[in-house]
């Protein structure tokens, strides 16, 4: 069978099963309160640095949730907006993609591209530890401007309605990148804040006027305006963290947010 191979296990996360689940069952064990998310951001770095931050957003979404998980990540290399529609293999098992909501979406397949971008790849241990039953719709996003964003959302929302599926929306984004821990968190907040009421030229707006470095601001959008669609009205902010707060060197941080949609 063909599959996505892990390409950043015992990097970005532990690739040894038992260690990898014991990290996640630390993660969770005081993750919050479920708010029934439509969608959420979790980041995807190092699970050292943003693990715990990645569970409180996956903690406001039902545990028995069995539907299918759209995973919008942005592409580090440079590729163009694709879909993989393999199985992906995570240390703890093979998690299935839901091939008929992936070719619903009519956005071009290509497994080579997809093969070692660790925005979408952090995102799937998590996704089987919590909800092992769900299936997955990868997504990497090449542009991010606005346009892009509205397109993408359009084409998640039509195969929603052609297929029927229980869905929800994953954005993987990391924030601010290498600034020092006050100004980054001052910047992504000011950010983030447009997203409340789910202003996305807003948004925008804010990440261009203090050249915020958020690496996923499309895929944050395009799930915001794919849960507008669905009936989402607002967000909240969950959670934000610095890589300081771990390694507390503040001089240069990567800013970590956990960020729920109803």
């Amino acid at each position: 069978m063909k599959m996505r191979p892990c390409a950043v296990s015992g990097m970005f996360y532990p690739g040894d099963p038992d260690h990898l689940e014991q990290l996640l069952a630390k993660f969770f064990k005081d993750a919050g309160s479920v708010r029934n998310s439509k969608g959420v951001v979790a980041p995807h770095a190092g699970y050292i640095y943003s693990g715990r931050v990645a569970a409180l957003s996956y903690a406001t979404i039902p545990h028995g949730f069995s539907g299918t998980f759209i995973l919008i990540g942005p592409s580090h290399r440079g590729f163009e907006t694709c879909v993989s529609m393999v199985p992906w293999e995570t240390p703890l098992g093979i998690v299935d993609n839901d091939i008929e909501l992936g070719e619903s979406l009519n956005i071009d397949p290509d497994e080579l591209s997809h093969q070692d971008e660790h925005s979408l790849e952090v995102q799937v241990p998590f996704i089987k530890y919590r909800f092992p039953r769900a299936r997955i719709t990868p997504i990497m996003m090449g542009r991010q401007d606005y346009r892009s964003a509205l397109v993408l959302s359009e084409q998640i929302s039509s195969a929603i309605k052609r297929t029927g599926r229980d869905v929800r929306v994953i954005a993987s984004s990391d924030f601010s990148h290498y600034v020092q821990a006050d100004v980054a968190r001052k910047n992504d907040l000011y950010a983030i804040e447009a997203l409340y009421n789910l202003d996305i030229p807003e948004f925008y707006r804010r990440i261009g006027e203090r050249n915020i470095t958020a690496c996923g601001y499309g895929p944050i959008s395009a799930m915001l305006l794919a849960c507008q669609e669905e009936g989402a009205r607002k967000a909240e902010l969950i959670n934000y963290a610095t890589s300081g707060d771990i390694t507390g060197d503040n001089a240069a941080v990567v800013g970590y947010a956990a960020i729920s949609v109803i």
